[in-house]
């Protein structure tokens, strides 16, 4: 069985693309060999930046034949179906067998494919793979058809076993596959030949190549960690620069520079994203002070001088960077210490957030009101929270933001440091954009979580008062995130409070945008007819824009159709349709936190029908509460006894609503104990009237874990009640009793959770 080894030579490949590609390669290929009936038995794709290739051991050396039949159309069939399927079967009339079927005579194809070689499916198959290469960007060159990320150069393709290798017959456009190839550019470049995958892995090396980008980090890793040992320094780890370096280079050769005297007063993260961003370079620190002190970056070249000349240009071109970095760092310092950020919060009046949500003032002005009202549920100051609002995003209008977006937030803390604000409040500045994502920290501080929370709050409502909700896989001012980084936040911190009344507040905020939106939206100076409907206002003084909800004056004019022409009411009717202009309702952005809370609790291995059941309980807008809940039928449904409850209280509920809906009444109240017959029926009304003794105070202080436990222990008398005591007695008094007896086992149930919801 030959081994199958591929390589496609070109000019660089992007790092960014060349995982991703390799693994392309992978699939299309034995995909396609697969398919075409060829297996085997291993295989294992390769990057460099100027190569993809491909390892498959253990293929077959040729197809099977094959032999398919295939069921047509009766025999007298309309013409264009028999051809149809004569097409479709690849076969001629002449090929065409007829056979006796249960409805009459029915023809037959039957198709025979001989097997075939393994190189000549190689050949198709990877001719296919270069022509329809899914890269993310691709080019043409010279006068050819053929599209690749960079100029291919040429294509290996041999098949090896024991006798020899056999170079693959392929074409395409000009380039035939051999088996030979390059190492490195500079350091052995000159073309050998390979016979099996070793050779080739092996000659590679020799020629200055390491084929595995594992292993290029690795080598990259250890070799900056031993020379900032040797220093007494560290390098700080960053796992996305270390797999991007790796992918620029094929003879990884690590050097380590210094940064100038000048720089070291720099922020180590200004630093470290300066030399990340622009050179790649990583950073080394003093782990005694915490300072960025020295850099590494990684040659693919070895020189005479050991990389020195290397190092004198990489920290030539990086003090050019420094000196853009120090002189934004000394302006914004300025800025902060001598006016307290106030230009920068001005600036921001002329920023647009969203064309219907305002300015970045706007929604500055609007975080700062719904902190101060969050503040005391979270433990906070209400004047510094409102404070840390102000100027949390103010960092936003600094020149060093600018040059570096990602530092926002932790140049902010560094401005209210310098600008003497409170230590919580400049916090706040960097902390309040978290949690970003599922593996980033939560915020603990009291002021930092009412503004993270008055941030993601104000965004989602603010995008669903102008109707912009997620739709399928659409999500582009990422709500979703938005949504899940409030429910970490709320519930890491054990917060409890209600969001319905929280959302509403913040929803009263958007009043003012709203009259905006509408007022260049009716009264478009530019529209002529729409001119008159502004002049129609200023006639009257009852409807005042500046007091009423906008909406409301609106439907008012269209009212009085003795002041508006009929077509303006039209027009302004229809645009009363569109969805921005409907007022939000905010039971739909509390149905997507649930949503959201059901992943979020699926991932802790909690059911949808858990969650569900505890969702249309009362107060499902407290989310701590929520899960608290949740997390405690979860805990009593993975007894035996909390199972086996739920089927007692389904097969009490299905015939207690049977009895409802057949008799025309509700089976609310009434059980007695003194019509009780059996000891079964005796022992649940005692269990019953305990349940219910505990259950109630519980669920009072929101113990739900008692609760959920004195709901349990009701499986055993619940369980002899159906075995021992027939409910629909001959007694019309027996019976309506057990019904009512079968109402308060539903009543106590369903105080705890909605078990009608729990599946099975």
């Amino acid at each position: 069985m030959p081994d199958l080894l591929i390589e496609l030579f070109s000019e660089e490949i992007p790092a960014r693309m060349q995982s991703r590609a390799a693994q392309d390669l992978k699939k299309l290929v034995t995909d396609g060999l697969v398919e075409a009936g060829l297996t085997y038995a291993g295989a294992a794709a390769f990057s460099t930046p100027r190569r993809l290739a491909l390892s498959v051991e253990g293929l077959t050396a040729e197809s099977k034949a094959v032999r398919e039949e295939r069921r047509g159309p009766k025999v007298g069939a309309p013409d264009k179906a028999v051809e149809g399927f004569l097409r479709g079967a690849g076969v001629t009339r002449e090929d065409l067998e007829v056979r006796d079927d249960k409805k009459g005579q029915v023809y037959f194809a039957v198709i025979e494919k001989p097997g075939r070689k393994a190189a000549d499916i190689v050949a198709e198959v990877l001719e296919r793979t270069i022509r329809n290469f899914p890269w993310p960007k691709s080019m043409r060159w010279g006068t050819g058809a053929l599209k690749w990320v960079r100029p291919l150069q040429s294509i290996l393709c041999i098949l090896a076993d024991e006798a020899g290798a056999e170079v693959v017959p392929l074409t395409v456009e000009g380039f035939t596959a051999s088996n030979t190839t390059r190492g490195h550019r500079f350091l052995a470049s000159d073309p050998f030949s390979v016979v099996s995958f070793d050779d080739y892995e092996a000659k590679l090396k020799r020629a200055r190549v390491i084929l595995r980008a594992e292993e290029r980090a690795e080598l990259i890793w250890q070799d900056a960690t031993n020379q900032a040992f040797a220093n007494g320094l560290e390098v700080v780890e960053d796992r996305g620069l270390l797999a991007e370096v790796a992918g620029l280079v094929e003879w990884p050769v690590v050097l380590m520079g210094k940064i100038d005297d000048d720089f070291l007063g720099l922020p180590p993260e200004v630093l470290q994203t300066s030399m990340k961003e622009h050179q790649k370079f990583f950073s080394v620190k003093n782990p005694k002070t915490g300072r960025i002190e020295r850099f590494v970056t990684v040659a693919n070249m070895e020189t005479a001088d050991n990389g020195a000349t290397i190092l004198a240009g990489n920290q030539k071109v990086l003090a050019a960077r420094l000196a853009d970095a120090k002189f934004f760092w000394e302006n914004d310092l300025r800025v902060a210490q001598a006016a307290k950020m106030q230009p920068w919060l001005d600036s921001l009046a002329n920023v647009t957030f969203h064309n219907k949500l305002g300015s970045q003032k706007d929604r500055i002005d609007r975080i700062a009101a719904l902190a101060r009202e969050i503040a005391p549920s979270v433990g906070a100051d209400p004047d510094l929270a409102a404070q840390a609002a102000q100027v949390a995003k103010a960092d936003l209008s600094s020149e060093m933001v600018y040059e570096f977006p990602d530092l926002q937030g932790l140049m902010g803390r560094y401005y209210a440091e310098a600008a003497g604000l409170p230590a919580e409040v400049a916090a706040t500045c960097e902390e309040h954009y978290s949690p970003l994502g599922p593996s980033d920290d939560v915020p603990t501080a009291p002021i930092s979580v009412a503004v993270a929370l008055a941030d993601k709050i104000d965004t989602l409502t603010g995008f669903w008062a102008i109707d912009e909700k997620p739709t399928g896989s659409k999500d582009p001012f990422a709500l979703r995130r938005a949504a899940l980084g409030v429910i970490r936040l709320v519930l890491d911190n054990n917060l409890s409070f209600s969001f319905k009344k929280l959302m509403d507040d913040a929803l009263t905020a958007f009043t003012a945008n709203r009259l905006e939106v509408l007022q260049n939206e009716f009264l478009d100076p530019t529209d002529a007819l729409l001119s008159q409907v502004n002049a129609k206002f200023m006639e009257l003084p009852d409807l005042d824009f500046r007091s009423n909800d906008p909406v409301e004056v609106i439907k008012r004019l269209v009212s009085k159709p003795e002041v508006l022409e009929p077509m303006l009411i039209e027009m302004m009717k229809d645009r009363l349709g569109r969805p921005e202009f409907s007022i939000p309702v905010t039971e739909s952005i509390l149905s997507f936190f649930h949503d959201r809370l059901k992943v979020f609790l699926r991932d802790k291995g909690i059911r949808h029908d858990i969650i569900d059941a505890c969702i249309a309980m009362p107060g499902n807008d407290d989310l701590t509460l929520l899960v608290k809940r949740a997390e405690a039928l979860a805990e009593t449904l993975a007894t035996e006894d909390g199972e086996n409850l739920i089927q007692g209280f389904k097969r009490a509920n299905n015939i207690l609503t049977q009895a409802e809906e057949a008799d025309g009444v509700e089976y609310s109240y009434g059980a007695d104990v003194k019509y009780a017959e059996e000891d079964a029926e005796k022992a649940l009304f005692a269990a019953l009237d305990a349940a219910d003794a505990k259950i109630a105070p519980a669920m009072e202080v929101e113990d739900f874990s008692t609760a959920m436990t004195a709901m349990a222990a009701l499986r055993a008398p619940i369980d002899q009640f159906f075995t021992d005591v027939q409910v629909n007695a001959d007694s019309q008094i027996l019976r309506r009793n057990r019904l009512n007896l079968l109402s308060r086992i539903r009543n106590i149930c369903l105080s705890v959770a909605d078990l009608a919801k729990i599946e099975g």
